[in-house]
């Protein structure tokens, strides 16, 4: 991606007073479209940001600290760019607010034109979240595995799976590695599949996820490839896909797709995380 209208990977000026006006929208359809996709989309879905860094002004002009957990549908319009995020939460600094309901309330409309579709925010003071425990992904761990790996772009043809013998499974790595399109800097996270259907090699699950480690494409586009890969190659009755990848600049991001109606992501805190 070379668009320079991006503030991912230039100089910046910090803003410390309101500005939503710094939030930047990225068509999903630039992603999709590479992949087949259109407006009958195989998954439901949604991105989770976790934002560590959230202060603000009280009215007496005493500083507050929270957490907030933001919640983007998969069926929005477009991604938020998540450096002009991390630029538009730090405006709140020195910005005054009367409270955390009227900071999430903010937050959720401008968030809201910039993606597109209403979206959900939740503000938490950090004594509502001190006490909130790490979490380990469901199911077996694929990282132990004697494999070789040699691909170091995604090469869906590496997956396999067994048509005569039908489970249902939760496998889960730590092995996720892509680059961002703007950067190149390398984003880190961990991956959990959950499906029914035809049993997947787990050593072809694992090569396939180490093949994204020079890909470079953003967070929500790269588990939108993995579920259309899976799907395509291993033909599961069900399939649910998460990621959860590292902070960057306070920000966590987290994004779920899934086939299963009834199937909807928990907002775990991974050890990473």
């Amino acid at each position: 991606m070379k668009d320079r209208t991006l503030p991912l990977g230039r100089p910046t000026d910090y803003s410390d007073k309101y500005a939503p006006e710094l939030l930047c929208p990225i068509p999903r359809a630039d992603g999709r479209t590479q992949l087949g996709l259109s407006h009958n989309l195989p998954f439901h879905g949604r991105d989770i940001w976790n934002a560590w860094e959230l202060t603000w002004l009280g009215p007496t002009g005493r500083p507050s600290v929270a957490t907030a957990e933001i919640i983007v549908s998969a069926d929005s319009p477009n991604i938020i760019e998540s450096k002009s995020l991390k630029l538009y939460l730090n405006s709140f600094a020195m910005s005054t607010f009367s409270s955390a309901t009227e900071v999430a309330e903010t937050v959720a409309r401008d968030l809201g034109v910039c993606a597109g579709k209403q979206i959900t925010v939740l503000v938490m003071p950090v004594q509502d979240t001190e006490a909130r425990r790490v979490s380990r992904l469901a199911g077996n761990c694929l990282d132990s595995l004697p494999v070789t790996c040699s691909k170091w772009d995604v090469d869906a043809s590496l997956l396999q799976a067994d048509k005569t013998t039908i489970v249902a499974e939760d496998l889960h790595t730590h092995l996720l590695r892509s680059l961002c399109p703007v950067t190149a800097q390398p984003d880190i996270g961990s991956l959990q599949i959950c499906y029914r259907g035809p049993k997947i090699d787990p050593a072809s699950l694992l090569r396939y996820v180490v093949s994204f480690r020079q890909h470079s494409d953003f967070h929500e586009a790269c588990v939108e490839r993995i579920f259309v890969d899976i799907l395509s190659r291993c033909e599961p009755e069900t399939l649910s896909v998460q990621a959860r990848y590292q902070r960057r600049g306070g920000l966590d991001i987290n994004p779920f797709r899934s086939n299963d109606a009834n199937d909807a992501p928990i907002n775990l805190r991974l050890w990473r995380q």
